[in-house]
């Protein structure tokens, strides 16, 4: 089965990975946990997400779309990437974000993955 690890990370995380002080130990913490993903053989795929600063939101209001500024939500952690796992069940998929990299991470979430069929 497919689970989708959300890591979520605060502003301060976000940027540490930009920071010359800091992005060369963000990267390497990253790169070493998809590494072992890879190596273990349950890595689908991985995409990292640009700062919350850059996103543009579209809404649906008075019958039309709206383009707003910024993210979806506004909360102390916003979506910063994740990685598509296949694993037999979700006690597996936990034991993976459990290996998270949490000196970057604020939280990952864990969620199936539902496989839509492409034409």
């Amino acid at each position: 089965m497919q689970y989708s690890l959300m890591i979520y990370q605060t502003n301060a995380q976000f940027a540490a990975r930009t920071d010359p002080a800091r992005r060369d130990a963000n990267t390497g913490a990253f790169m070493r946990y998809v590494g072992s993903l890879q190596e273990a053989g349950v890595l689908i795929t991985t995409l990292g997400i640009e700062p919350p600063q850059t996103a543009a939101t579209v809404r649906h209001a008075d019958g039309e779309p709206h383009v707003h500024n910024g993210p979806y939500a506004d909360a102390k952690e916003q979506l910063g990437g994740l990685c598509v796992i296949e694993v037999p069940d979700l006690d597996a998929a936990l034991a993976w974000a459990k290996r998270a990299p949490f000196e970057h991470v604020g939280a990952v979430e864990v969620r199936p993955t539902r496989v839509v069929p492409t034409a």
